[in-house]
């Protein structure tokens, strides 16, 4: 089964976005191993977003990361891109949408594996 990490701090935000991903049929689940998708927000209390894409770059992480985010400004959606994440979305993400953004995700980690 592909999974994938939900990364948000919002209970509400992630609960509807993991019953998305789950109506379709992926594993949703927190960190316990190397995801093959990430879902990221930017605004966090501990590290935010930006920071986590960052530290990924910094240790060769090739994971796709789609940000989720509130924040509409084209500014924030250049600076994720510039920092390698694959989609710059907003909340809340429509089924559709997301549903997208993760086949071409997973697409692309199919691709980059060895």
């Amino acid at each position: 089964m592909t999974s994938i990490l939900v990364v948000e701090d919002s209970w509400l935000t992630r609960r509807v976005i993991c019953k998305i991903l789950r109506a379709e049929g992926y594993e949703t689940w927190e960190a316990s191993r190397t995801p093959n998708c990430m879902l990221l927000d930017l605004l966090m209390p501990e590290m935010e977003g930006r920071e986590v894409l960052q530290a990924m770059r910094s240790r060769g992480y090739k994971i796709p990361v789609i940000v989720i985010t509130a924040d509409i400004q084209a500014t924030t959606k250049s600076e994720c891109m510039e920092l390698g994440a694959l989609a710059v979305i907003h909340k809340m993400p429509n089924s559709d949408e997301l549903i997208g953004w993760i086949k071409k995700a997973l697409s692309a980690s199919e691709e980059s594996a060895p």
